[in-house]
């Protein structure tokens, strides 16, 4: 429970914040999320979800909240973010200017992961630097597969490497990523950094220099962590020696009271984490590959026996796995015939049931997958312990690291595969597909987030938060909550909108003759409508739900309005923004065009945005495989997943979308809805009384003369 000091340290900070942060404004709603807040994280396993609207002040309630309680049981606070730009306001912004205004001392450090950083022994090997060892490595027969460039480089990616190296050995670069002092393309980024499995840790040469290592040391002593959701979702789904999860990257989580901002996202994150798939094909060229690395080390180790295999033993029980993959793979497309005209072939186990013949081919790769997964572990310890490896040998084990990366995503999907789920849970969702070139892959994923984060979070933290400004549907929390597994007894709190919503922005719904199941006609009547009513002078955001309506859009519209229109994928999302920026600024109008991405996250305030138009209600891609499995299953229960999930997921997102409108107390303008659905369908009331208190304006039919 809070203590008497701990309250008056809360009621002081937020006390010094009123008066003395510029252009600061009561809210009501921030003082109650501050109290609300304490009291959560002061509960031993405290868990809760708080849904507060733009212009609430969450980061602020949250951070003296959060704060004064972690100080007051010698904890760490650790806020996790969906977006970079999140974390970069929260460090640069946020936080110090809490901790000036509010006259508390913390340290404060941002946690990233492996690849966020510059890897010393790779960045010396891709400069030539770290590449001596060619002699040795070519006795090995393993010159090509070690080698970093797997072609000649070009002029600019040989200035960004020397400019790289250059800058991190006089010490003007910290090595972060993020803050690299040129432009970095793409294949020299993804040489320069490297993984967990590809990391040696204290083995390595340059651990003493280590920009990840020396980030670890700075989390060690924070008072304040600001981390990317994917890492802190990594970090809690590591198991520990003692069977508990976490702690391995972060502080553990008994350690830590957890703030999830932008938490709407968190489900999704979830699910990806436990998500896996292998590409049949690519996983039997691999094997080939590590069969030279593993035939290097015991080379290179002097050895007969490794792990308790001899090398042609172990060779064996690779062919047996490339065996078997493809054994799998010729099931696969005796059993499946894709449709001709899918463009992106799939095929969907229905309530997760794979057939028996494939369940009995995983079963197989589950078990020869694991033995080989043993043997690489072996013989990777065996390399990295040799006193005298030299670079090859930091090569090697680097490696057989990222290949047991591999066999570990693998085990994980033919394990999936090989079990059979519980009746009284939710299936995973198992399915296959083809790319582009036609060649197989199997995936496994599960439906839900509840289950995992259950175990590793809301079971495992001191206590946690999540929070953002659409987490409930209309105020009911029943959907998230089952989504992400929140306790019966956690606090679910909707804060009301600080704004004068209903006097500053209206809602439109036009009369359409056409609904979104007619592709063209609905285009016909976007474009159409977009040409006569959108205001062209002005700042404007236009929303869509799939990319092809959107080019099919910009393809019927007048040519003058084309040139007024910034259209995601053309640029990069903030070389767009900032054009959008400048042509509105100038007075001769601007209107972006996006996708999901756009419509969560983006400010434009003021004059940057006076209108947002939804072109179509955001609901789930149908053929989704993990949604599909989810939704087929609440069916086999009695259950309506059309009410329970969908509906509550896509008024989810249209708050969201019509939340890029009001950012301050002074923005003007409109939201119109291009999807007649609202109006005709039974569920639409429904969605339109959960937006926020917009004042409606919907357009009737007209009546015949």
């Amino acid at each position: 429970m809070l203590s008497d000091a701990t309250k008056d340290e809360i009621r002081a900070a937020y006390g010094r914040l009123k008066t003395g942060l510029p252009g600061f404004r009561s809210r009501r709603s921030q003082g109650v999320m501050v109290a609300e807040v304490a009291k959560l994280l002061s509960r031993p396993g405290g868990a809760g979800a708080i849904e507060a609207p733009t212009g609430t002040g969450k980061s602020m309630a949250y951070l003296i909240a959060g704060h004064a309680v972690a100080k007051a049981q010698g904890r760490k606070l650790l806020i996790a973010s969906a977006t970079v730009a999140l974390q970069e306001q929260l460090v640069r912004r946020d936080i110090p200017q809490y901790l000036a205004v509010c006259g508390v001392e913390a340290r404060v450090a941002l946690a990233k992961g492996r690849q966020r950083y510059v890897c010393p022994r790779n960045l010396a090997t891709a400069s030539g630097g770290g590449g001596g060892d060619s002699a040795t490595q070519g006795s090995l027969g393993l010159g090509e597969d070690l080698a970093l460039w797997t072609r000649p480089p070009r002029a600019v990616e040989t200035r960004a490497l020397e400019t790289l190296g250059s800058a991190f050995n006089d010490e003007s670069w910290n090595g972060d990523m993020d803050a690299a002092p040129v432009e970095v393309p793409e294949l020299v980024r993804r040489m320069v950094t490297t993984s967990a499995g590809g990391c040696t840790g204290r083995r390595c040469a340059h651990f003493r220099h280590c920009p990840f290592f020396a980030a670890r040391r700075d989390i060690a002593d924070a008072d304040i962590i600001v981390a990317n959701q994917d890492l802190v979702l990594a970090d809690l789904t590591m198991p520990r020696e003692d069977d508990t999860w976490g702690g391995v990257i972060l502080p553990k989580p008994d350690e830590t009271l957890y703030v999830f901002d932008e938490a709407h996202h968190m489900p999704a994150k979830a699910i990806d984490r436990g998500a896996s798939h292998v590409h049949l094909m690519q996983a039997v060229t691999q094997l080939n590959r590590l069969d030279r690395h593993l035939r290097g080390a015991y080379s290179l180790c002097e050895k007969d026996h490794i792990g308790g295999y001899g090398y042609e033993a172990g060779s064996q029980r690779l062919a047996e796995l490339g065996d078997a993959l493809e054994a799998l793979e010729r099931s696969i497309r005796l059993h499946w015939t894709p449709a001709p005209q899918e463009s992106e072939p799939m095929w969907r186990a229905s309530l997760g049931r794979i057939p028996s013949e494939w369940t009995t081919h995983a079963q197989s790769l589950m078990l020869l997958t694991s033995r080989v997964q043993a043997w690489v572990q072996a013989v990777r310890r065996a390399v990295a312990e040799l006193e005298n490896g030299g670079p090859t040998g930091e090569a090697l084990s680097r490696e057989l690291g990222i290949a047991l990366e591999r066999i570990g995503r693998q085990l994980a999907a033919w394990t999936a595969w090989s079990h059979e789920d519980p009746q009284d849970q939710a299936p995973l969702a198992r399915w296959v597909s083809l790319n582009s070139e036609q060649q197989v892959l199997c995936h496994a994923s599960a439906v839900s987030a509840a289950r995992l984060l259950r175990e590793v979070l809301w079971d495992n933290a001191a206590a946690a938060v999540m929070t953002s400004a659409t987490l409930s549907a209309g105020g009911h929390f029943r959907g998230f909550a089952d989504a992400v597994g929140l306790p019966d007894d956690a606090l679910t709190l909707s804060l009301p909108s600080p704004f004068e919503l209903a006097k500053q922005a209206r809602l439109e719904v036009p009369h359409l003759d056409v609904l979104p199941d007619d592709r063209e006609g609905h285009a016909q009547a976007v474009a159409d409508w977009l040409d006569a009513h959108l205001d062209w002078e002005a700042g404007n955001l236009v929303l869509f739900t799939s990319r092809m309506k959107m080019q099919r859009v910009l393809q019927l519209l007048p040519i003058d309005k084309v040139r007024k229109i910034l259209a995601q994928g053309s640029q990069a999302k903030s070389k767009l923004v900032a054009d959008h920026t400048e042509a509105v600024e100038a007075g001769t109008g601007s209107s972006l065009f996006g996708l999901a991405s756009f419509g969560e996250g983006l400010d434009l305030p003021g004059r940057l945005c006076e209108t947002v138009v939804v072109t179509q209600l955001p609901f789930a891609v149908p053929t989704d495989p993990v949604g599909a499995t989810w939704a087929e299953w609440l069916e086999s229960q009695g259950r309506n997943p059309f009410f329970e999930v969908s509906l509550p997921d896509a008024t989810r997102l249209l708050t969201q979308y019509c939340g890029r409108l009001i950012r301050t107390e002074t923005d003007r303008g409109r939201i119109v809805l291009l999807d007649r659905r609202v109006v005709l369908r039974r569920y639409g009331q429904q969605m339109l009384d959960a937006l926020p208190p917009f004042t409606r304006v919907i357009e009737r039919a007209a009546t015949p003369a």
